[in-house]
């Protein structure tokens, strides 16, 4: 099969690439721009394009079976006018130019799996949420529904769209634990706010094989909770890596008005948060390979 993917290079795109590299595909990554000399490794190959503004790279789409969409600024950022347009344009335009070269493209309809969050419900304290969970009001409520708008357009033109809703990811390169090990390794990791609220997490691993399990699924389409079946509280994740990396937690927990004032308003993902169940993936049957959080972090971290 032949992939099209943005955000190819990225911490999760680049263990994607490996894995449909792997499983005998052929991958092109769109990149702002090609480093001279660079050299892409077998099975990959690179064009150049910026996926917020339409361009020459938009008919490429036609030459390819499956558009993986993971593009976008990171939210862990000090929030603003100006990084929350950052955020929401990078997502909302280069979707919707996606979705555009895929309704244009001729030949036989083909499928587009794009990105979103688990953001998406809000936050609802430990009320368990499924795909059918309603969506919430909050900025990244938001950003969600409209990128996952722009996504479902794409099937105008007969294309399948799945959308992957993306819990908080675990991986060895980068992402969640790059921010909190290196302060949990010098005995500094610590609770934030209350510790009660939810974290739905993924292992890289489990990420890149449910991709690969839904490309083998001609019939589903809509969206997926990408997530493990067992969240965990704030305070249970500090304990698990504790007790993983054989280190004490730092305590008191950090209070609520430290994280505001050093982050300002993205502090909120950070003291709240959604339980958030993966209902279509176990009734499809997959098997996750780091189900716990215990065995997730034992197989990264040691």
């Amino acid at each position: 099969m032949r992939f099209f993917i943005t955000g190819g290079s990225g911490f999760v795109g680049s263990s994607l690439t490996a894995g449909l590299v792997a499983m005998g595909g052929s991958v092109t990554i769109l990149t702002r721009r090609i480093k001279e000399g660079a050299v892409a490794p077998e099975g990959v190959r690179f064009i150049e394009g910026d996926p917020t503004q339409e361009g020459p790279w938009q008919d490429a789409i036609a030459d390819h079976d499956v558009v993986i969409n993971m593009a976008g600024e990171t939210i862990f950022q000090r929030w603003n006018r100006e990084t929350k347009r950052r955020i929401y344009e990078s997502r909302i335009l280069t979707t919707r130019n996606l979705s555009k070269a895929l309704r244009l493209a001729s030949g036989s309809a083909r499928t587009l799996i794009s990105t979103s969050a688990v953001g998406y419900y809000g936050f609802s304290g430990s009320e368990a949420l499924g795909e059918s969970s309603p969506a919430g009001d909050d900025f990244l409520a938001q950003l969600a529904r409209d990128w996952e708008g722009e996504a479902f357009r794409a099937a105008e033109g007969g294309a399948r769209v799945i959308i992957c809703r993306f819990g908080v990811v675990f991986g060895r390169r980068g992402g969640a634990l790059g921010e909190m090990v290196p302060m949990f390794r010098k005995g500094l990791g610590s609770s934030l706010g209350s510790g009660r609220q939810w974290i739905s997490w993924i292992h890289e691993k489990d990420l890149v094989g449910i991709y690969l399990f839904l490309l083998g699924q001609s019939e589903i389409s809509g969206a997926i909770n990408c997530t493990s079946p067992n969240p965990v509280t704030n305070r249970e994740l500090t304990e698990t890596l504790s007790t993983v990396l054989d280190k004490p937690a730092f305590l008191p927990a950090v209070p609520a008005f430290v994280l505001r004032l050093k982050v300002g308003e993205m502090a909120s993902i950070l003291l709240n948060g959604q339980k958030v169940c993966p209902m279509k993936l176990l009734d499809m049957g997959y098997r996750f390979q780091h189900p716990t959080v215990e065995d997730a972090l034992t197989d990264l971290l040691t």
